[in-house]
């Protein structure tokens, strides 16, 4: 069995400018700036026949190359206690469009549609007993962050292992865009 995702991988510019907004929060896990991505679709546990499978039907998704941009920071769920700090992706046409294709070839290859709707976001941490004061007062101190603009070149397939330390991805497959 392997778990799977599929990504958009982050610059290192732009790792080194999440990491300054890594800090601040009694109780987060913060995500290692070098495992930060911009999940496109969580396909979750499958067995290696459908991974096999999951691995070739993405190299059908076709985009060219676009640019995204990192706006401001919010928590999720966005009611009751937060479990989760994010980075936000600017409004991008070219990201909803690849997401969508991702999705497509997905299910015609017989997986299950994603059952939440697409909020494309950069996991900064994730919370235990952090106070709601707290994470406000976060919020507003870098609720105006906004990075440079950077090039989506691909994405890739991650597979995904859990440990009590967090999550561990491994590149499974790497695709890549053609102008």
């Amino acid at each position: 069995m392997a778990r799977l995702f599929v990504a958009i991988d982050l610059p290192a510019p732009i790792q080194e400018r999440l990491a300054h907004l890594c800090s601040g929060l009694p109780g987060a896990r913060w995500i290692p700036p070098e495992q930060m991505h911009l999940t496109l679709r969580f396909i979750g546990e499958v067995s290696s026949e459908t991974a096999g499978q999951v691995r070739e039907v993405l190299h059908e998704v076709r985009s060219g190359p676009f640019h995204l941009q990192l706006e401001g920071v919010g928590f999720f769920p966005p009611r009751g206690n937060p479990r989760v700090v994010w980075a936000g992706i600017r409004p991008s046409g070219p990201l909803v469009v690849l997401r969508n294709r991702v999705e497509s070839v997905l299910r015609a290859a017989g997986l299950e549609p994603e059952g939440r709707k697409f909020a494309p976001h950069i996991t900064l941490a994730r919370l235990r007993s952090t106070p709601a004061k707290r994470v406000a007062s976060y919020l507003a101190h870098n609720g105006l962050f906004l990075s440079e603009e950077f090039p989506v070149k691909g994405f890739t397939l991650y597979s995904s292992v859990l440990s009590h330390r967090g999550a561990k991805h491994f590149v499974e497959q790497v695709y890549g865009f053609f102008s």
